[in-house]
């Protein structure tokens, strides 16, 4: 195996719930995994990716953190946090808003002390890889070393990450003596999607593992899970075999686009945290749950008795827009 030590942020393992109520509405057995519970500064998915990205980082010697995001990123606000434990610097190339907050993620980003480069979202499209290296030659001339973080993290030595929260999954399965056949996430740019997959593949286990796109379209994320399942074997050294059709990725809840919510979505978020005590956020985890109960009531799930929700954080993704929808409501 050629896998870096990950460097241990996260509070691991994450508790995994029952949520009876829904359960009880839906006629399922519905769980959540509380990757949220993971940090303050540093909660949600991303750490897990993280733990391997700057691990890989410093046995290269690097002194510098530079990865991009919206402007709302959970991502990049985890990376600032990250730099800031350890003594780096974090560079942060922020897809700028017509109306950019300066709040949640954003002022957290300011807070921790990260470098942060607002580019415009066509900037963002088809620039932000070369403006990062940009940035990264001019550290070089200055005599430091820079390492490049892809957007939230995906790709192969971030999606380890997930890697190892499905083994993580596998054991609470024993101690809790329940068998998930499903494990349901939100996709955002692939990386704990194809983690999980990966996981549950290498182990031989039974479940299906869904993928509700939050952006783009069913077939990019296919895509984008086969490339990092490739890039992930390279660090495993276990190769898998998997077809595009084999990639369980549910379209159609993409709503107004990334970031972007509805009246119907918000109403959603607010009536499980009343029914369930539970607060998701707008962006990944609001949209992919609504996703989730949509396609069970379709009967889309029939086949499965015990489901399992990642619940990726991003409370702090909430913005003044989305806050005077739900007051709207």
């Amino acid at each position: 195996m050629n896998m870096p030590d990950p460097i241990k942020f996260a509070n691991l393992p994450t508790k995994i719930e029952k949520l009876d109520r829904l359960s009880h509405k839906l006629g399922k057995d519905i769980y959540i995994k509380r990757d949220d519970h993971t940090g303050i500064e540093i909660s949600g998915n991303k750490i897990r990716k993280l733990e391997f990205a700057a691990g890989e980082a410093i046995s290269n010697g690097c002194d510098c953190l530079i990865t991009c995001g919206g402007i709302q990123s959970n991502h990049a606000r985890a990376t600032a946090a990250v730099a800031a434990k350890l003594g780096m610097e974090a560079f942060l190339v922020l897809r700028d808003a017509e109306d950019a907050y300066v709040e949640g993620n954003y002022f957290l980003d300011r807070m921790l002390g990260a470098n942060i480069k607002l580019i415009t979202p066509e900037e963002y499209k088809h620039n932000r890889a070369d403006i990062m290296e940009d940035i990264r030659v001019q550290l070089e001339d200055t005599g430091h070393k820079g390492y490049i973080i892809p957007e939230g993290a995906s790709n192969g030595v971030g999606s380890l990450g997930y890697y190892k929260a499905m083994k993580e999954i596998l054991e609470q399965e024993k101690q809790m003596g329940i068998k998930f056949d499903a494990i349901v996430v939100a996709v955002g740019s692939g990386g704990t999607y194809a983690g999980l997959y990966y996981g549950n593949k290498v182990n031989k286990n039974s479940a299906t593992i869904y993928g509700f796109n939050i952006t783009a379209s069913r077939e990019y994320f296919q895509e984008t899970a086969l490339k990092l399942l490739g890039e992930i074997s390279k660090y495993t050294g276990k190769h898998i075999s998997v077809a595009k059709d084999d990639i369980d990725i549910i379209d159609g809840y993409v709503g107004l686009g990334y970031a972007l919510s509805q009246s119907k979505e918000i109403e959603f978020i607010h009536r499980l945290a009343k029914l369930e005590g539970l607060i998701l956020d707008p962006v990944y985890t609001g949209k992919a749950m609504y996703g989730m109960v949509e396609e069970i009531k379709k009967g889309s799930f029939d086949k499965h008795s015990n489901i399992l929700f990642i619940h990726t954080g991003g409370l702090f993704g909430w913005n003044r827009k989305q806050r005077e929808l739900l007051s709207s409501l």
